[in-house]
């Protein structure tokens, strides 16, 4: 508690101040990345979850690298993308349901306000994975009403401060 208490003091005459894990999952969904339990975690791929530059195919063996093999030969199942509700007041939250023309095709895995953005945003895995493209149109089922988002492709923001 001392050393938070010194940090805050020394850190007040550049304006810093505490924040709360809700800021962080805010600035984290927005760059698009994903939180380990939510959008990644042990019953998804890394190439389900987008993340394949993460892993070297091409270094040897590893556990689970099988299991990586077989998936890109018959086909990834699922993929992680981003979704930007079209209109104000809609704000999608972990495990609502997506829809393409009626059809359920997915499940947002996290969710939030982008006061960046100033719409709801939120990741999702949509099956089938190749079935989607950036600029696709999908209802997402908030509280029992289906609103439209736009699927992108992570970050939702530009990641550069220019």
């Amino acid at each position: 508690m001392e050393l938070w208490r010194e940090l805050l003091a020394l850190g007040e005459p550049l304006g810093i101040r505490p924040c709360g894990l809700g800021a962080r999952d805010t600035l984290r969904l927005e760059m698009g990345y994903p939180l380990h339990g939510n959008d990644i975690s042990e019953e998804r791929t890394p190439l389900e979850a987008g993340l394949s530059w993460a892993v070297a195919m091409d270094k040897g063996d590893f556990l689970g690298r099988d299991a990586l093999v077989e998936q890109k030969e018959s086909g990834i199942p699922s993929r992680l993308w981003g979704l930007r509700m079209k209109g104000p007041g809609k704000i999608p939250r972990p495990h609502c349901a997506v829809y393409e023309g009626g059809q359920h095709v997915g499940e947002t895995t996290s969710g939030t306000y982008s006061p960046t953005l100033k719409v709801g945003i939120a990741l999702g895995y949509l099956s089938p994975r190749d079935g989607f493209r950036p600029d696709q149109v999908v209802d997402v089922d908030i509280r029992g009403r289906r609103a439209p988002a736009v699927v992108v492709k992570p970050p939702f923001v530009q990641s550069s401060p220019k």
